[in-house]
């Protein structure tokens, strides 16, 4: 009895040699895996070639690291590319409107000019700093939209109304564009929860940005869905056909790079951002020559 007990011990301390063993030359090859992955010589993720759910767990854990890792790098390298692209853009609206002030300086300094002269002058400076001023205004205000710590207070707002009395607001912008839009606001009354002043916001960068490119039919809408209020601006935009509308809510980013002096880029980035403080959602799709600017929020009771 005595010799059966002492060969299964040894049967057992053997099997158990041979799996640590076999464990040590595991952990040893995903070592081995993990460093080429590290040195970049391999993009392939780690795989675990003997059976043990403990080893199949540490793998599955490591390239899910892996794959945050990557996907941060992806965003670093975006927002890189993003901020770089936006400090371009930005010279770019900074310069142009410094290089005519200051060129008109020089024409103003001159004896020769007559009073009439003067005068359009001063009044093409006066537009190009308002220009200049809106510009560094917009991007100031991005830049606190998009802190941590800016927060907005939410309270629950009637749409309907407050859309009519916004849209009101625009009748003389529209009427100078030529544009008749097609206003369709529901008779029913509508809530959602909202900052109001940021609400105001959103909607009134929306129908500058329809004022400034928009052309022939307009259609501005609001609707109820099944858990969402809808408000909607569609418009022709031949000028986007083929490109990621998407691009529109970019920061600076511009179909056309001669666009109105009044024009800072920012309108619809700002909307963006404010519409996602709030909870809400602001998307752009193409539908043929027709562009569809949806902004949405939840409904409340």
């Amino acid at each position: 009895m005595l010799i059966i007990l002492t060969i299964m011990l040894v049967a057992v301390g053997a099997l158990l040699l041979v799996h640590l063993l076999m464990l040590r030359r595991e952990i040893g090859r995903i070592t081995e895996q993990l460093g080429r992955y590290n040195e970049r010589r391999t993009g392939k993720k780690m795989d675990v070639a003997l059976f043990d759910q403990k080893l199949e767990a540490l793998a599955g854990e490591i390239n899910r690291q892996s794959n945050l890792f990557i996907e941060s790098e992806t965003n670093r390298k975006r927002a890189e590319k993003e901020f770089r692209q936006a400090v371009a853009n930005i010279s770019h609206d900074i310069r142009t409107p410094l290089t005519s002030i200051l060129g008109y300086i020089q024409l103003l300094e001159a004896e020769s000019i007559t009073p009439e002269e003067k005068l359009e002058y001063i009044a093409v400076v006066k537009n190009r700093t308002r220009r200049l001023q809106a510009l560094l205004n917009d991007f100031f205000e991005l830049s606190v939209i998009e802190s941590l710590d800016y927060s907005l207070q939410t309270e629950k707002l009637e749409m309907t109304g407050l859309l009519s009395e916004i849209l009101v607001g625009f009748y003389d912008s529209y009427n100078e564009r030529n544009i008749t839009p097609d206003i369709r606001l529901p008779k029913e009354k509508m809530f959602v929860y909202a900052d109001e002043s940021a609400l105001r916001r959103v909607v009134e960068n929306l129908l500058v940005n329809t004022v400034k490119h928009a052309t022939g039919h307009v259609v501005i809408s609001f609707k109820r869905q099944r858990e969402t209020a809808d408000f909607t601006i569609v418009n022709d935009a031949k000028e986007l056909v083929g490109s990621d509308v998407n691009l529109l809510f970019n920061r600076f980013y511009t179909a056309d790079r001669t666009r109105s002096d009044q024009a800072s880029g920012l309108g619809l980035s700002i909307a963006k951002s404010l519409m996602k403080k709030m909870g809400g959602t602001l998307t752009a799709e193409l539908d043929g020559e027709k562009l569809m600017i949806i902004c949405r929020w939840k409904l409340c009771d």
